[in-house]
């Protein structure tokens, strides 16, 4: 068979019709099952275009099938990095081993293995069109939309580029914690990748707390959702994100949060703009519920 179709990494200053429906779908997680009746639902609309939040693989039962499906879908999906395929570019990058409940050695042995993580490199880590800025989990409150875009694209360029395992093997940690206009090298690109494709919780001083992975009522003392800081500077355009499963469906004027926990039992989602209206997909549980 011949490959399917690449998706071409998106430029961040392109604008799109304002009458062309999009699709914001959230974190897949290898639950292809889930996507295929999701987007038989959206079958009569086959101009929409289609926004996955990232986490596009693992944890369900079938991530080969699902990375084939979202990159066959071409230039009609929009898709940024999650921490799950930030995972699977460490994993086939001899960075990091599989994990018990990873899903990934399906992708990791196929025949066109090296065309998928190739094709997962070149995808961004935020995509910002009209006033729509998509991350996987959150941005830091002093980031504005192009400022958070122009910071991504700096870890795109490092993933795209020929030492991307080098950089991969410096990207995990969780120190620096909190941004610096003065940050250089890995420490800056690892700032921005904890705060694209894990943040949840903010301190009032601006630092990440990465371990904290519950509830917003869970957060710790004299912390509170990055999205509720009183200074966040993305309130000029509308976030669209995933990664909290434990936060579930957010619908506010300038806010959408889709992790409803497909793979954790629960449902895949999908919000129809411009008139936002929600599409749920129920499915099986493949994981006991968690990050």
């Amino acid at each position: 068979m011949p490959p399917a179709p690449a998706t071409k990494a998106v430029d961040p200053s392109r604008t799109s019709p304002a009458a062309t429906p999009r699709y914001l779908i959230g974190d897949l997680q290898g639950c292809h099952g889930a996507m295929q009746a999701l987007l038989a639902r959206l079958a009569a609309e086959p101009e929409a275009r289609l926004w996955f939040v990232g986490d596009l693989v693992n944890r369900g039962p079938e991530s080969l099938a699902t990375l084939r499906a979202v990159r066959a879908l071409g230039e009609r999906a929009v898709a940024v990095l999650g921490n799950h395929d930030l995972h699977l570019l460490a994993v086939a990058a001899g960075v990091r081993p599989l994990h018990a409940d990873d899903t990934l050695a399906g992708i990791l042995e196929a025949p066109d293995a090296a065309d998928l993580i190739d094709w997962v490199r070149s995808l961004p880590l935020a995509v910002l069109e009209d006033d729509l800025l998509m991350v996987h989990a959150g941005v830091l409150p002093a980031w504005g939309a192009e400022r958070t875009v122009a910071l991504a694209a700096e870890v795109q360029a490092a993933l795209a580029g020929p030492q991307w395992v080098q950089f991969l093997r410096r990207m995990y940690g969780n120190e620096p914690d909190r941004w610096s206009d003065t940050l250089s090298g890995a420490d800056r690109l690892r700032v921005i990748v904890n705060a694209l494709t894990r943040l949840r919780f903010v301190g009032a001083d601006g630092r990440m707390l990465l371990r904290a992975k519950g509830p917003p009522a869970s957060a710790p003392p004299g912390s509170r959702p990055w999205f509720e800081a009183p200074d966040r500077a993305t309130r000029d355009v509308t976030v669209v994100f995933g990664h909290w499963s434990t936060l579930g469906l957010v619908l506010e004027d300038n806010l959408i949060g889709l992790d409803t926990g497909c793979v954790w039992g629960g449902q895949l989602t999908a919000v129809r703009l411009p008139d936002r209206r929600v599409l749920q997909v129920d499915c099986p549980r493949y994981q006991a519920p968690g990050e």
